[in-house]
């Protein structure tokens, strides 16, 4: 059994690597592939193979996929691009001969109002269409996510947004690395499964705050702000008002319960319980 990677030189690639080999996988049996050739030194340097796939270039991928049975298909960054490009990858997919696809989605894809998910629920539906047996993974949101509050909470002790209770259910990106692991380790186990996968609790953002605080040892509160107020404030802080735009989009949607439940798939998968929120951050600081 051998496993093609993309994007594996991301946090989420390179820890997928890194577990698989832990796990037993054998090196030669593992291609991590990225679209800057210079940085897979680092991973080539572990024994796995090593192959340049850019997303946006289908004769690079099919290149990288040959020979491979199982595809991880970790979910372009370019918003607004990734419909294209994962279509790209699972069509070389078809043509390099992979048996099974792992793709990495969005929480509930097919049935929520969560600002990303459009893009995801394409690509489901692409991977549906393609006949190329696959497994989905509904990556929710990473505990990594909010290390950049760390500062900001230091200088300010207080944390900001328009989230109002809303919960998140986060969990650690070893968390869901070890889950991508132990599907690609085991595919047929896997096939036509859809996974909900998320933290084992979900937090409120005054709970954040009071993380936040514990790590750095001061007082830090949360300032729930109205969406218009979040908006001038982000923008104030130099944000563009796209960027802006979206953060508050993905607020309202932590607001809605978008991202607060808990299922245990993740927990499950791995075999213990997922990372708390504090133990990250304080990895982090």
């Amino acid at each position: 059994m051998s496993v093609v990677i993309t994007g594996a030189t991301g946090h989420l690639g390179r820890l997928v690597v890194a577990d698989l080999l832990a796990q037993g996988l054998p090196a030669d049996r593992i291609t991590a592939t990225g679209r800057d050739a210079g940085r897979l030194a680092a991973l080539a340097a572990t024994g796995v193979r090593t192959a340049r796939a850019d997303l946006d270039d289908p004769e690079s991928l099919k290149a990288a996929f040959q020979g491979a049975d199982t595809l991880l298909l970790i979910s372009g960054s370019e918003v607004g691009r990734r419909v294209p490009q994962h279509t790209n990858a699972v069509r070389a997919a078809q043509e390099a001969g992979i048996g099974h696809i792992v793709y990495t989605s969005a929480p509930r894809a097919d049935d929520t109002t969560l600002v990303l998910a459009p893009e995801h629920k394409a690509t489901e539906e692409v991977l549906a269409a393609s006949g190329v047996p696959a497994t989905i993974l509904r990556n929710g949101w990473y505990n990594e996510n909010y290390g950049q509050q760390l500062d900001r909470a230091r200088e300010s002790g207080a944390v900001t947004g328009s989230v109002g209770g809303g919960r998140v259910a986060s969990a650690s990106r070893q968390d869901y690395a070890e889950a991508a692991s132990a599907v690609l380790r085991a595919p047929e186990a896997h096939a036509g499964a859809v996974y909900e996968l998320s933290g084992d609790t979900a937090w409120t953002y005054p709970e954040l705050a009071r993380d936040l605080g514990e790590v750095l040892g001061r007082e830090v509160v949360y300032r729930d702000l109205t969406p218009e107020e979040h908006l001038a404030a982000l923008t104030a802080a130099g944000l563009d008002e796209g960027t802006a735009g979206f953060v508050v989009a993905l607020d309202a949607n932590i607001r809605d319960g978008e991202l607060e439940a808990a299922g245990g798939e993740l927990s499950r998968l791995i075999g213990r319980p997922t990372t708390p929120l504090a133990e990250t951050l304080r990895a982090l600081a």
